[in-house]
């Protein structure tokens, strides 16, 4: 086992909702920092976890961790829980975390594209508003209080090996803001729990500006690798899919520049980082080979909602998302019926 960093803070009650890639590498690296751990998980990762804990493969070498494990919410009133789920299973999951959530218990939702919260204390011309292709009746911004909640985007890569085993090749980094811009303690005092867990960890007043950095990345990438099978360095790599990479990107870098976010990365440079990421299947991907739903509501319907609301034209962007739907229905239906 490799040498772990410590918090000098005392300890936090952190629930990890949803042992996935994501969230297990986050329980492994928090839980190893000396934090009281629980995790929400069911079937085949629940029995794995409450068998033999989790083991995350990463830059950090091999760590293993034994948080407490159900598929209940019976671990008291959390510091802080981070949401790990797909965008489309939060409809089922964000109910169940009421008995977690106190009044200053801290939700940090990390599930990829455009989240439901955009437009909490957004102030522009839309602010409160919903993003109805991720929340069409209201039913998450009515499940966790938006107060309590505070944005994130991760740039984590990782992939789930066998249940409860975890494998991440890059470094990790979590971006962590108010929705309303604010520098607040409790986004500073989540920030330094996270750094000290062994991951980069960066507190800022323009969540926004990152989120859409994330949004071009995943809108750009994981409906074409459905389409295409593609791994992140064939996608950014191969000159026919750059292309159609590039041609995404510039459809969504004109919806970011919309809502005034500043996205600090131009296409050439969003193309060399991902294909040094090398030959890394995409989470979509991942889902489809798995005959899992696709999270396109937020990674794709979501942003050309966003594009509607400007009248900005996405003709690419639209035919690879329908191209990618169809593809994820076949797909579950050929694991349905192998199941049977």
């Amino acid at each position: 086992m490799s040498n772990e960093p410590s918090t000098a803070a005392e300890p936090l009650r952190i629930c990890i909702a949803g042992a996935g890639a994501i969230g297990g590498t986050l329980a492994v690296r928090l839980a190893a920092a000396g934090h009281h751990v629980s995790v929400l998980a069911r079937g085949k990762t629940l029995q794995a976890i409450r068998e033999n804990g989790l083991t995350l493969h990463d830059l950090h070498g091999v760590t293993h961790a034994r948080p407490a494990a159900d598929d209940r919410p019976g671990f008291g009133v959390q510091d802080l829980i981070l949401v790990c789920a797909k965008s489309q299973d939060m409809a089922g999951l964000l109910p169940q975390l009421q008995p977690l959530i106190g009044e200053r218990t801290v939700v940090v939702p990390t599930n990829n594209g455009v989240p439901w919260w955009y437009f909490h204390r957004e102030g522009g011309r839309f602010d409160g508003e919903q993003v109805r292709a991720v929340d069409p009746e209201g039913a998450l911004a009515r499940a966790v209080p938006l107060d309590n909640l505070i944005g994130s985007v991760l740039f984590i890569t990782a992939e789930v090996t066998a249940p409860g085993v975890i494998r991440s090749v890059n470094p990790h980094l979590i971006v962590l803001g108010e929705p309303s811009g604010a520098m607040s303690e409790r986004l500073l005092r989540v920030r330094a729990a996270i750094e000290a867990a062994g991951i980069e960890a960066r507190a800022t007043d323009r969540i926004r500006d990152k989120l859409w950095t994330k949004i071009i990345a995943n809108i750009s990438t994981n409906p074409l690798s459905v389409i295409t099978h593609g791994t992140l360095e064939q996608l950014y790599g191969q000159p026919e899919l750059r292309e159609v990479v590039t041609q995404v990107m510039r459809e969504a870098l004109l919806v970011a520049s919309s809502y005034g976010a500043r996205v600090d990365i131009d296409p050439l440079t969003f193309v060399q980082l991902g294909e040094a990421m090398g030959p890394f299947r995409t989470s979509m991907l991942q889902d489809l080979e798995r005959g899992r739903p696709l999270e396109l509501a937020a990674i794709g319907d979501a942003v050309l909602e966003l594009a509607q609301r400007y009248a900005v034209p996405m003709p690419i962007t639209r035919a690879v998302v329908s191209l990618a739907r169809f593809r994820g229905l076949g797909a579950q239906q050929q694991h349905a019926a192998r199941a049977a």
